[in-house]
């Protein structure tokens, strides 16, 4: 059900990075260091200084319960490579060959599985991973028919996470003539939700008969999809109350009576940069406001991040994209059953369940390119 055209770089790299034997040098010196880092631990959490710093005590804690799962990793490594040692030794007696070779297989195998291990623990974690997240869907080129499959995908999504365990809030819809939505802004909640859709940010484009074609030719449509994480309270831009402009209108669609006949829609606007945010979902003008605020100062934030990381985009280009709406990063020809990303090149003739939410293997290979990536860079900077 999968190929890769062309057999991308980033699958080709992971799959040699991961499972190389022995271990690459970059990686073990890296690992003994952090074995010196943890014996350092080791004695500071029991001087007495720190003892008394509750604040430093917990913060070195967490660092020595993050390293302590990866040192104990690298020492079965290590036990396992002298095994590999004195089963190699044990082949030139003919007695013990073939036992020998039995166990030179089950060090090779534990060896590469201890290997990933270690090298997923040993890439860089980003903290926007574990955070909630907003996902925005837009019709772009294609008319109605665009819309129509921006409702296909806030379908492809929402099945999605009812089976990744995640929940999603309705922030804002605009809905089009036909059934399908201009616009439609989510917030999804849950471990990891930023982790496991932050690759879905960019261009998708469908290839297919709409149901407005008489003559049965394909049409190509697209639309852009954005996913910002929820900013930390924290962390969050600050903005200037006397920048925003707030506006309350009357919600329109489903919601009953009271929505519908009273200005609980807020729409709120940044003026210095012209971003807008809207929420209608709620009885509560309150509570739209609120949730029109997270949604404003996420994309602000998204967007000053995008100009941080616009100078790294220019020096190289990432394996699996930047993340900007502009990009082409997704193909779904139906006539083919077929879904494509462009980015890794990765081509599933399993349309059907795809578009009912069966994005576990796509987020999967993705995750993996930027592992690859991230890794690759690493030893890039060892190398340096």
């Amino acid at each position: 059900m999968c190929s890769f055209d062309g057999a991308p770089v980033a699958a080709q790299f992971t799959q040699t990075l991961l499972t190389d034997l022995p271990m690459k040098p970059f990686v073990q010196q890296t690992l003994e260091r952090q074995s010196w880092r943890l014996e350092e631990l080791d004695a500071l959490l029991s001087a007495p200084d720190v003892v008394g710093n509750m604040e430093r005590f917990r913060a070195l804690s967490r660092e020595h319960a993050e390293l302590s799962e990866l040192v104990t990793l690298y020492k079965q490594h290590q036990q396992r490579e002298a095994d590999l040692a004195g089963a190699k030794d044990m082949l030139a007696d003919a007695d013990m060959a073939e036992m020998a070779q039995e166990e030179i297989d089950a060090c090779e195998s534990d060896m590469a599985r201890i290997n990933e291990q270690l090298q997923t623990l040993l890439l860089p974690k980003d903290q926007d991973d574990e955070r909630n997240c907003f996902i925005e869907i837009r019709a772009g080129t294609g008319g109605d028919e665009s819309a129509l499959f921006a409702g296909d995908l806030l379908r492809m999504y929402t099945r999605y996470c009812e089976s990744a365990g995640l929940r999603m809030e309705l922030i804002s819809e605009s809905e089009s003539e036909l059934g399908g939505y201009k616009e439609v802004v989510m917030r999804l909640i849950g471990q990891q939700a930023y982790g496991k859709l932050r690759f879905e940010s960019g261009g998708h484009r469908v290839q297919r008969v709409p149901a407005t074609e008489t003559q049965g030719r394909i049409h190509t449509s697209a639309c852009t999809v954005a996913v910002m994480p929820e900013p930390d309270e924290t962390q969050a831009v600050q903005i200037n109350p006397a920048d925003l402009r707030i506006d309350t209108y009357r919600a329109s669609g489903a919601g009953g009576q009271h929505v519908n006949k009273t200005d609980s829609a807020v729409r709120i606007t940044h003026m210095p940069t012209g971003t807008v945010a809207e929420c209608q979902d709620d009885r509560s003008q309150h509570r739209n406001r609120a949730k029109a605020m997270q949604v404003l100062v996420a994309r602000i934030t998204e967007a000053e991040r995008g100009v941080r990381e616009a100078k790294e985009a220019a020096q190289r280009k990432g394996l699996i994209g930047s993340g900007d709406r502009s990009d082409r990063i997704r193909t779904y020809n139906f006539p083919q059953a077929r879904m494509t990303d462009h980015r890794i090149n990765l081509t599933l003739y399993k349309l059907a369940y795809i578009m009912e939410g069966d994005l576990g293997e796509i987020i999967q290979q993705l995750q993996i390119a930027r592992g690859a990536q991230q890794m690759a860079e690493l030893e890039n900077v060892n190398l340096d």
